[in-house]
């Protein structure tokens, strides 16, 4: 059984996102230790880059920040391969198809295998023109994670039955970026994926708190927050490290949690919000 498939086998999967080098690739190293220490069963890096097309602000600003303190793809590689001997989740790049264009796709996926990367997602790489990565990918040993959306309507049997690694249910129209709800379309997606094919599906876009989690986690094996934790690491800079690990904290609570226990999460919550308080006001004191 590969890691990504072993992040599905006891629970409902948690899959943070972070931005690679935002603030800076020390503090990068230091969230991804404590996120698997939250409990995180797989962690998506994103590769910072000029132009992401599916980011909102939040991320997008991120991108801004990490390519300005020198981030760069081979800075990366050489992160995830220092972090690998430690961490024993799986760790995926999200990237645009660019960057491994330019790289060159051999050399790129090549690069991925040798430092510990399990699998990659290209959000700019349609289903039907993935073959130019799936052979590079398949020799590295890489799952090519797939995408749906609610606009995928009729293609989502088709992409269910030849995906790998899980499914990314995208859970809304538009970028990413934190949402006060979430319609029925997740919902219609996954049964309609699960249908179809036997893979894990994950739903991601717009998941920012506890509740929204466990709303997803009822009817998908895993949920993505990317926004919400990098806004913590955009307010808290280099302190961000303890603020995200403590929300990550929260949401696998709210994961593993059976049956009426939601003011376990809400007072996990309060007291996240009081820790934010605290290290925002240490912050503002500092000299």
């Amino acid at each position: 059984m590969s890691r990504i498939h072993s992040a599905f086998a006891s629970d409902k999967a948690f899959i943070p996102f972070i931005t690679g080098g935002d603030p800076d690739l020390e503090t990068t190293e230091k969230v991804l230790y404590a996120l698997t220490e939250a409990g995180a069963d797989m962690i998506e890096i994103g590769i910072p880059f000029s132009d992401p097309v599916a980011e909102g602000p939040v991320i997008e600003a991120a991108d801004e920040r990490a390519l300005k303190a020198g981030c760069t793809v081979d800075k990366l590689f050489d992160l995830v391969g220092r972090v690998r001997a430690d961490i024993s989740i799986p760790i995926l790049f999200m990237t645009y198809y660019n960057p491994i264009f330019a790289y060159g796709v051999d050399k790129f996926t090549t690069k991925c295998a040798g430092c510990g990367i399990d699998g990659l997602i290209v959000p700019d790489l349609p289903f039907e023109e993935r073959d130019e990565l799936l052979g590079p990918c398949a020799s590295g040993g890489l799952a090519l994670i797939s995408l749906i959306a609610p606009t995928s309507e009729q293609r989502i049997a088709n992409i269910a039955k030849n995906s790998e690694g899980f499914l990314y249910c995208v859970s809304s129209l538009g970028v990413t970026g934190e949402r006060s709800a979430l319609g029925e379309n997740a919902r219609r997606m996954v049964e309609q994926a699960k249908r179809a094919g036997d893979i894990p599906c994950a739903v991601g876009f717009g998941i920012s708190t506890p509740e929204q989690a466990r709303e997803m986690a009822a009817f998908a094996d895993g949920v993505i927050i990317g926004s919400a934790i990098v806004r913590i690491i955009a307010e808290h800079g280099r302190a961000c490290v303890e603020p995200v690990r403590q929300f990550a904290k929260t949401i696998k609570t709210a994961l593993s949690l059976k049956g009426e226990t939601i003011d376990e999460i809400t007072a996990s919550a309060a007291g996240m919000r009081k820790l934010e308080e605290f290290i925002r006001y240490s912050n503002e004191e500092a000299p």
